[in-house]
C-alpha cells in the first residue's frame, strides 16, 4: 500500500487534544505546510514536543499565535513573542527542558527505555518533582521518557517507500522523533523512486514512516 498521501489526509490525522512532536530547529527542517493546513483547520488543546516554538508568525508558532496549543514541552522559547505572552498570562503551560536531555528522553522513547539519568538539571528549579539516584555515590535525575500520540516531521528528500534524507541541519530532531510516536507522518519537499536515495545518505529508514505528503 502506498504511503503517500495528500495534505488533506495528512491534516484529518491530527485530532484535539493529541500529543505532537514536530521536528524542526527554528522553522528548519519544520513541516512548515503541515503547520500552516493545521491552523486552517484550527485543531486545539494540543500537547507539542518540539525542540523551540520558533517565531511567531511561521512554522510552530503559527500554532501557538492562533492558541491552539495548550501545553509546549521545549527547551527554549526566547525568539517567539507570542509564546512568551501567552506563558504571561497563563493561557499555555510550557515545561522547559535543557536541551540534550530532551532529545534523551525522545530518544529513550523512540528505544523502549524508561528514561535516562543525567546530572543537568540538579540543584535547580529542574528537579522539582523528579527522583534522584544515585549512582556509585553520585546523583542523577531520572528524566522520564517521551512519546506522542503523532510525529510531524520534515524531510528533503523521501522515496516511495519512506526512506528519508534531511539536507544539512535539517535534520536536527526529526530523525529522533521519528521513533517516537505511534504514527509518523513526513513533509517531504522531493519525492524520488525507492532506491534513489543512496544507502549511506538514508537518516529515517522506511520503517519508521507511516505516511508520506508532498511539500
Amino acid at each position: 500500500m502506498s504511503k503517500i498521501i495528500s495534505m488533506a489526509e495528512a491534516i484529518s490525522k491530527v485530532e484535539d487534544g493529541m500529543t505532537i512532536m514536530i521536528g524542526g530547529f527554528m522553522s528548519a527542517g519544520t513541516p512548515n505546510a503541515m503547520m500552516a493546513e493545521l491552523v486552517k483547520k484550527n485543531v486545539k488543546n494540543l500537547t507539542v514536543i518540539c525542540n523551540d516554538t520558533g517565531f511567531a508568525d511561521k512554522g510552530i508558532g503559527l500554532l501557538i499565535s492562533n492558541k491552539q496549543i495548550k501545553k509546549v514541552i521545549a527547551s527554549h522559547i526566547g525568539t517567539n513573542t507570542s509564546t512568551i505572552e501567552q506563558l504571561n498570562n497563563k493561557e499555555i503551560e510550557v515545561v522547559f527542558v535543557p536541551q540534550g536531555t530532551l532529545i534523551e528522553r525522545i530518544r529513550c522513547g523512540g528505544a523502549g527505555l524508561g528514561g535516562v539519568l543525567t546530572p543537568t538539571g540538579l540543584g535547580t528549579v529542574v528537579e522539582n518533582g523528579k527522583q534522584i539516584i544515585n549512582v556509585e555515590g553520585k546523583d542523577y535525575l531520572l528524566e522520564t521518557a517521551l512519546r506522542a500520540d503523532l510525529a510531524l516531521i520534515g524531510a528533503s528528500i523521501a522515496d516511495e517507500a519512506g526512506n528519508l534524507y534531511y539536507k544539512g541541519t535539517t535534520q536536527n530532531f526529526n530523525p529522533m522523533m521519528a521513533t517516537a510516536a505511534d504514527t509518523v507522518i513526513v513533509e517531504a519537499k522531493e519525492i524520488v523512486k525507492t532506491g534513489d536515495i543512496p544507502m549511506e545518505n538514508i537518516h529515517t529508514q522506511a520503517l519508521f514512516v507511516d505516511y508520506i505528503v508532498k511539500a
